[in-house]
């Protein structure tokens, strides 16, 4: 009997493993992308005050395409792609794409100086307490959506772009 009973707890216990196994499995590969906005889906509105003191909803720019670009000034590579989207802001602002550059920096006079240092003077929406970012799911920085003018995000982009890929994605995006 006490041969029986330790193959049966031997059972058992390979049940319970493979139960377990599963378990974490099914968990890993269940997208936790599905929880967040994708490409395809609409877009979450979030409301935000910006640098310039006024309150900014997405919603404000229903019927408009958005580049909504999600950095901070600790980021090398978000450094790295001011340039370009000052370039493209400064290109696209006059055919009604919208930029909202959302900064997850805890100080805004940092934020600002970044801004002033660089000669930048795109929209920036400051996220200190990071609510919109995890909305989003945003994970790396930078971390660039673009919205179509239906409020659907058409391409996510994580890591740093090249003005000819914003130009490009742009160019598609105010066709759509």
């Amino acid at each position: 009997m006490g041969r029986n009973k330790k193959w049966v707890q031997i059972g058992i216990f390979t049940i319970v493993l493979i139960i377990g196994v599963f378990t974490i499995i099914t968990n890993l590969s269940a997208s936790d992308s599905k929880k967040y906005p994708q490409q395809g889906d609409k877009a979450t509105n979030f409301s935000l005050v910006g640098l310039d003191g006024q309150t900014h909803e997405l919603s404000d720019y229903k019927g408009k395409p958005v580049l909504m670009n999600f950095w901070g000034t600790f980021c090398p590579p978000c450094k790295e792609e001011m340039p370009d989207l000052q370039k493209m802001y400064d290109k696209w602002k006059s055919q009604g794409v919208v930029f909202l550059e959302v900064n997850v920096d805890k100080n805004k006079v940092t934020v600002q100086g970044f801004m002033d240092q660089y000669k930048l003077n795109m929209p920036v929406l400051l996220d200190a307490n990071e609510v919109v970012r995890k909305q989003y799911g945003v994970m790396d920085y930078p971390t660039t959506f673009f919205i179509g003018p239906d409020g659907k995000i058409v391409t996510k982009k994580i890591g740093q772009m090249d003005e000819a890929f914003i130009d490009e994605t742009l160019s598609k995006l105010s066709k759509s």
